[in-house]
């Protein structure tokens, strides 16, 4: 695996997510906790706005702090990470990169 891949199935895990919370046919906690406020059309457009920035931010910290770019908890540290063939991710500064291509140019 390569970290454009393993950055790629963040994106795909969070578009997933926001998927799911607000599709009817698929029944999440946060999706009940949606439905339970009564949203108009826009109010629901707006908190499914919300939620998408909010995953972005939170999934985009954790690939930085893995990648030693961010401090998680409080802590900036480097990290090894290794693909299941034991090919390293980080330290290559890749994660950063790619996360910041696929959140933030892709997205916005």
């Amino acid at each position: 695996m390569t970290a454009k891949e393993f950055v790629e199935l963040f994106y795909n895990e969070k578009n997933e997510l926001i998927k799911q919370y607000f599709s009817n046919s698929q029944v999440t906690e946060v999706g009940s906790k949606i439905d339970s406020l009564g949203l108009t059309e826009n109010q629901l457009a707006k908190m499914k706005d919300v939620l998408d920035v909010v995953i972005t931010d939170i999934m985009y910290s954790i690939l930085l702090g893995l990648d030693g770019e961010a401090s998680i908890g409080g802590v900036q540290q480097n990290y090894k990470l290794y693909d299941e063939n034991r090919l390293e991710l980080t330290n290559s500064g890749e994660i950063e990169q790619y996360a910041y291509e696929y959140f933030h140019e892709v997205e916005r």
